[in-house]
């Protein structure tokens, strides 16, 4: 079997990535997002990328311009609310082709992020024009859409460009809905509850149909409800309907009862003799029952307009909610825009957020519906496309995701469990890091350095660093030209210069092209008394220039003989990484030392040195989301050697180690190294 190849298929590393996201959000009259439900879900995509060190070209269309340039459909406010989310400069082009365009992406820098002036200024976009589809591609080196709320669009920037560039994958934001819309739905956990909302049958027809040979129950609310009432021989007065499609209600209604699906339409509406959908006004209202089943045809009458399910229908729904154990809802029960007329949308969004279910949105005005009632961190997943989840639920092939590579799938866990990941199971190689401390002169760390890259300098299946003292590292950095060894520092002050007599600054590491700076460790704590405060100073001034900061955390013996072990790791976890952004946190490196082990003799175990790991770990996944937890390294700092490396390493968050007296002995540094590759299996 195949999927869709994702950005973390490939490497992107220095590369013009053009990112086709879907910013098209909700502005009020000062021009001000109102909705930022789809820029929240592109950051993840946005932020691997700034840590691939990747140019981010990202481009997206807004409204319906129809070709012309409109300055209320302008990006630039989008922009401004992105840099706020992102936490990250975002420079704002006016124009998504052009000079103006190839001028600003000309400047970029690895890390980077430009947004493009509104794709659909251009008719070329919506014509998928091969020659403006050719100019956006001119732009960049590799194509990433994560833009599934424009997916069923064969547009320019969602499916032409991917005929001009090699690397055409998916963003984390396509992957998840794939995920959720396509594997959750596919084989969903029972009962399997499908809620269906909105103004028309038609637009829902073939999703009603598709999920008749899927779900356990079908609950049909909103004002589609009111055609399936014709279709029963009811009366629905000014309601509003489609008569044409009545027939369709009724081979829908047959074929739930044949395939034994319950197929649960409104019981008790809430109707208005007067509604003013612009003024968000209603006149006098009333609750109508439905006895259909009764004989009693008239359920609305006339001069009435249902707006709302009512008390009975949410008691209904609510029951038929609380038993499933997949639930995927598209479409509100009602006028839920107006306040009279929103309670069954919102008591309906409640039953979902409360349900033991895995709960999916099916984008919309459900997403739109959620937000309001005040449930949306509640529910599992919610999709930001309208029409493309629609079509992507009916079966039919969407051309944003059909333009992407596709790579074999490898065999699913049989267990069937979830775990999170670690970051050697999303990068699959160790990093080993050795600090050489106050030891070799400039010759002789060169001749060190050169025979560890010797040995280990041609291998790609494990991350190599080494830390020489400062005297040695513009020397060792140039004898480590052209191999698989990168250079790293033992220190850095957080100021990028002034009167620090003795000091290096970050800028200064980045001028000799360090990749690592160590900071935090337990020497300096404990010789120089370097708070956590002063630490994190130098975490954030490493981080914003593009070092990778290894930060060194441990106990001492009296603390672990004292039972505070995680609560000092945490403490200064806490106070290192304070004001640390999530765009850059994937750039970390955590290093445990535990100082009670180092020099002392004592030892910890592989099982000790795991239970801090996973602590650790842990901290990580509260503190920022899954995936950018699962990418930081924990090293291991407490005297790792050739013989206890390979069942140290073995651990499951035990992804390298800070080696000290071990890294200055060739052979020693490089067994470790090969230990790390025999735990790869």
């Amino acid at each position: 079997m195949t999927r869709i190849k994702t950005i973390k298929d490939v490497d992107l590393t220095a590369k013009r990535v053009l990112v086709r996201v879907d910013f098209n959000v909700p502005l009020d009259a000062k021009k001000k997002v109102t909705d930022a439900t789809r820029i929240v879900a592109a950051l993840p995509t946005i932020r691997h990328l700034i840590a691939c060190g990747a140019c981010v070209i990202l481009v997206s269309h807004l409204g319906r311009p129809k070709g012309k340039r409109t300055a209320k459909y302008s990006l630039q406010p989008v922009a401004a609310t992105l840099a706020e989310k992102l936490e990250h400069p975002v420079v704002f082009v006016k124009d998504c082709i052009g000079k103006k365009a190839v001028d600003a992406v000309a400047q970029m820098k690895p890390g980077s992020v430009i947004l493009l002036e509104n794709l659909r200024f251009h008719p070329g976009e919506e014509a998928n024009d091969p020659k403006f589809a050719a100019a956006l591609a001119g732009l960049a080196e590799a194509f990433v859409n994560d833009a599934f709320g424009a997916a069923h669009r064969a547009h320019a920037s969602t499916a032409g460009v991917a005929d001009h560039l090699p690397i055409k994958v998916a963003g984390l934001l396509i992957e998840k809905e794939l995920a959720y819309l396509g594997d959750k739905i596919s084989a969903p956990e029972r009962p399997f509850t499908v809620i269906l909302g909105g103004a028309k049958v038609s637009d829902k027809i073939n999703v009603i149909d598709t999920f008749l040979e899927k779900a356990d129950a079908l609950l049909i609310g909103g004002a589609m409800a009111y055609t399936f009432i014709l279709a029963q021989g009811g009366t629905v007065g000014k309601s509003l309907t489609e008569p044409d499609k009545v027939d369709l209600a009724k081979a829908a209604l047959k074929k739930a009862q044949k395939r034994g699906v319950k197929l649960l339409l409104p019981v008790d509406n809430i109707a208005v003799d007067a509604l003013n959908f612009n003024k968000g006004t209603v006149g006098k209202t009333r609750l109508f029952e439905n006895h259909i089943d009764k004989g009693e045809p008239t359920y609305i009458p006339k001069g009435w307009e249902g707006v709302d399910i009512g008390p009975k229908t949410i008691e209904l729904f609510r029951r038929e909610i609380t038993a499933a154990k997949t639930i995927l809802w598209n479409g509100p029960m009602g006028v839920f825009e107006i306040d009279a007329c929103n309670k069954g949308t919102f008591a309906v969004a409640e039953a979902v957020a409360r349900a033991s279910a895995v709960s999916i949105i099916g984008g919309g005005d459900s997403v739109k519906a959620i937000n309001q009632s005040g449930y949306a961190d509640k529910v599992t997943f919610m999709s930001t496309g309208g029409g493309a989840s629609l079509n992507f639920l009916e079966g039919k092939v969407l051309p944003g995701i059909a333009a992407l590579e596709t790579v074999e799938t490898a065999p699913s866990n049989p267990s069937g469990e979830t775990t999170t990941s670690s970051s050697r199971d999303s990068k699959g190689k160790c990093l080993i890091v050795g600090n050489w401390k106050m030891n070799k002169d400039t010759s002789e760390a060169v001749v060190l350095a050169e025979e560890i890259a010797s040995t280990v300098g041609h291998r790609t299946d494990v991350q190599v660093a080494i830390c020489p003292p400062f005297t040695a590292l513009e020397s060792v950095g140039k004898a480590l030209e052209g191999v698989n060894v990168q250079l790293g520092a033992q220190n850095m002050h957080p100021e990028p210069w002034g009167a620090y007599t003795g000091e290096i600054s970050a800028e200064m590491l980045r001028h000799l092209f360090a990749t690592f700076v160590i900071l935090g460790h337990s020497e300096r704590r404990q010789y120089f008394g370097e708070t956590d405060a002063f630490i994190n100073q130098k975490v954030l001034s490493a981080l914003e220039n593009n070092l990778r900061p290894i930060l060194c955390v441990g106990e001492t013996l009296e603390q672990r003989e004292a039972g505070d072990t995680l609560k000092v790791i945490q403490a200064q976890l806490d106070g290192g990484l304070a004001k640390a952004s999530q765009v850059r946190a994937n750039r970390l490196v955590i290093a445990y030392e535990p100082v009670w082990a180092i020099g002392t003799g004592k030892t910890a175990t592989p099982e000790m040195a795991q239970e801090v790991h996973a602590a650790i770990r842990d901290w990580l996944c509260k503190r920022w989301e899954e995936v950018t937890a699962g990418k930081i390294r924990i090293l291991y700092g407490g005297s790792m050697k050739p013989e206890n490396a390979a069942e140290l390493l073995s651990q499951r968050d035990i992804d390298g180690g800070l080696i000290g007296g071990a890294s200055l002995k060739p052979l020693s540094f490089v067994a470790i190294v090969e230990a790390s590759l025999r735990t790869l299996g």
